[in-house]
């Protein structure tokens, strides 16, 4: 079976063609600048030349139609008609409690999707988009939601509720959530069968470390807890977001700084995090490499990113009764060592006990997955890149 992977934001919309019976990707590109003036789409197909094809998309109706003449095109498609895709995955930021797994979409899947906007305001209503235009143009072909949050349903109730008056849960859905569901189920799994052990006899840490960032403890197969709350601006500060804070703070600033709550809004998750605390960057690339320069507060950014991270273990191998696996995974988790190395430092008594050529050198800046952990660590460190477009073809296909 040929899955097309369908991740929509509201002015472009990625997508992965992938063959699942080797899990091959056969094309992936990006429509850009939907709805604006000078759209186009990048079209990357496997063995052959990319092309970037300049096109109107007034809507997603009109990107989803040239993605669909991009992957049959004679010259740059990898299909001969729309008919080889069998079934079609559309990542969904949010699912709200309505959802704990991946679910073929109809009306009443659809009618819960836009129930849960007031919960993802920037995201939910991208991602209906991108399902109405596929089931438009592909009405014949089943269709699967797969959600940020569902995996993370797992959580009991001590995890997942804030200390707020309970009737605030019980009218609003006030709760941890949890984010990046989808690349923390790929990883941990992986993780597994990198160890050669089963999935649901293992307690897992995970560490999604990008521009938005959060951790994960994994036991038996389920989420048990995560860093990420109510909205994705909880728990480990990131490139422009402050993580958790003092609650007070933000009517401490609104008074002083005489700010409205979109304004605090703005200054939590635009102006924060590293961007905040380095005064020269939110890509952690540019904050490493003015750490090494001694420029501006890089290297106290770096120093407060790997002392957060190393609270987070700490506490979810507490919750979990020990840990058996850290993972590292996505933009920075893959790709930088010095984070790595410092997140794990001083974790000698847990167990914990980083292989320095091995986290330097023979992986480094490879984007390769492997064991970067000493042969006598009890825990087992690895470095594997996410693929949640792959998670999201795997789940489409054992649905349909």
């Amino acid at each position: 079976m040929k899955v097309l992977v369908i991740n929509a934001g509201s002015s472009s919309l990625k997508y992965q063609l992938i063959d699942m019976d080797n899990e091959s990707v056969l094309a992936k590109g990006n429509a850009e600048r939907i709805g604006i003036d000078n759209s186009f789409l990048k079209h990357v197909p496997t063995g052959k030349d990319k092309v970037e094809i300049q096109a109107v998309f007034k809507n997603h109706v009109d990107a989803i139609k040239m993605v669909i003449e991009a992957l049959i095109s004679p010259v740059h498609g990898v299909i001969k008609d729309m008919n080889e895709i069998g079934a079609v995955g559309h990542r969904v930021v949010h699912g709200g409690e309505k959802f704990s797994e991946s679910v073929v979409i109809d009306d009443k899947v659809m009618d819960a999707i836009k129930d849960n906007i007031e919960l993802a305001p920037l995201h939910n209503p991208a991602n209906i988009m991108g399902i109405d235009a596929c089931r438009n143009i592909m009405p014949n072909t089943p269709m699967v939601a797969v959600f940020d949050t569902a995996f993370h349903q797992t959580m009991p109730e001590e995890a997942y509720l804030y200390a707020i008056p309970y009737d605030s849960y019980e009218k609003y859905g006030i709760r941890r959530y949890g984010f990046h569901g989808t690349s923390h189920k790929f990883v941990a799994i992986r993780a597994a069968k990198l160890m050669n052990k089963p999935f649901n006899s293992l307690k897992i840490i995970t560490c999604h470390l990008g521009n938005g960032s959060s951790i994960a403890a994994i036991k038996n197969g389920k989420s048990v807890d995560t860093s990420m709350g109510f909205t994705p601006l909880d728990g480990l500060f990131m490139g422009t977001r402050s993580g958790s804070i003092d609650p007070a703070i933000v009517s401490f600033l609104m008074e002083k700084e005489e700010m409205s709550s979109e304004e605090v809004n703005v200054y939590l998750n635009k102006k924060s995090g590293v961007l905040g605390i380095s005064g020269v960057s939110s890509d952690f690339r540019d904050i490493e490499d003015a750490a090494l320069h001694h420029i501006g507060r890089a290297q106290l950014a770096l120093d407060m990113f790997n002392y957060q991270i190393k609270k987070y273990i700490g506490a979810y191998a507490a919750a979990m009764g020990g840990v058996d696996c850290l993972v590292f995974t996505a933009g920075i988790g893959e790709n930088t060592p010095m984070i790595r190395e410092g997140a794990c430092s001083n974790l000698e008594f847990m167990g914990i006990k980083i292989d320095t050529d091995r986290n330097e050198h023979t992986l480094g800046r490879l984007n390769r997955e492997g064991l970067i952990s000493t042969d006598d660590s009890s825990v087992k460190v690895l470095v594997i890149p996410t693929n949640e477009e792959l998670m999201i073809a795997r789940e489409t296909m054992e649905l349909v």
